[in-house]
């Protein structure tokens, strides 16, 4: 009993599998199918049958190509050149062309909702990141800015500076104005000497 499967059905193409045959050493898998239905009632006998491939024994399987779309293919497997009986034979149908337009549209359909959610997660991570590069970025801004009030402290002590300048240039000025009298005095009385000298009247 020979098991046959069908698979990766499309609209043109099929892929077909059977288990390996003892009685095939040294010979060939004949592979037949027709997309006729009357093949299924005439019997299964090789001149019935449209097509046939010859397949190696080192395969046990093969692809189907050239196949005609939304069609129902009526296929069998032997060994050699011998005809099919039923345990050999599979039935299966070909995909039609708006079955695959419809296949593609809903894998666009699946990669534009992908693509989708993907541009939404971008978004709300920047958002985030956005939000916290904001909230870290404000204490520096509030050290900067007590920085800035320095100056002004540092200005409101300048006038009383310059006050302590001005009552030390009054005091100096305060201590000079006694000396510039005194100085003029003593000049006054040593002209006064040189004068009674030169007239004989110095007192002794």
């Amino acid at each position: 009993m020979m098991a046959i499967a069908v698979y990766n059905i499309s609209s043109t193409s099929a892929r077909v599998s059977w288990p390996s045959s003892p009685s095939c050493l040294d010979s060939f898998y004949s592979v037949m199918y027709d997309p006729n239905w009357n093949t299924l009632f005439l019997g299964y006998k090789r001149k019935n049958f449209m097509h046939e491939e010859r397949i190696p024994v080192s395969q046990t399987s093969t692809h189907l190509a050239n196949l005609a779309p939304h069609t129902a293919y009526f296929l069998c497997v032997t060994c050699q050149a011998a005809n099919p009986v039923r345990e050999q034979c599979q039935v299966f149908s070909t995909l039609s062309d708006s079955g695959e337009a419809h296949d593609r549209a809903g894998w666009e359909l699946a990669m534009g909702v992908w693509l989708t959610c993907c541009i939404l997660l971008l978004v709300i991570a920047g958002i985030l990141l956005w939000g916290c590069l904001h909230t870290v970025c404000t204490l520096p801004g509030q050290a900067n800015s007590a920085r800035q009030d320095l100056p002004e402290a540092g200005r409101l002590y300048a006038p009383r500076a310059s006050e302590d300048s001005a009552k030390h240039g009054a005091i100096l000025q305060a201590a000079l104005r006694p000396a510039q009298p005194a100085g003029h005095v003593i000049t006054q009385d040593h002209e006064l000497r040189t004068l009674a000298k030169l007239s004989g009247n110095e007192p002794a």
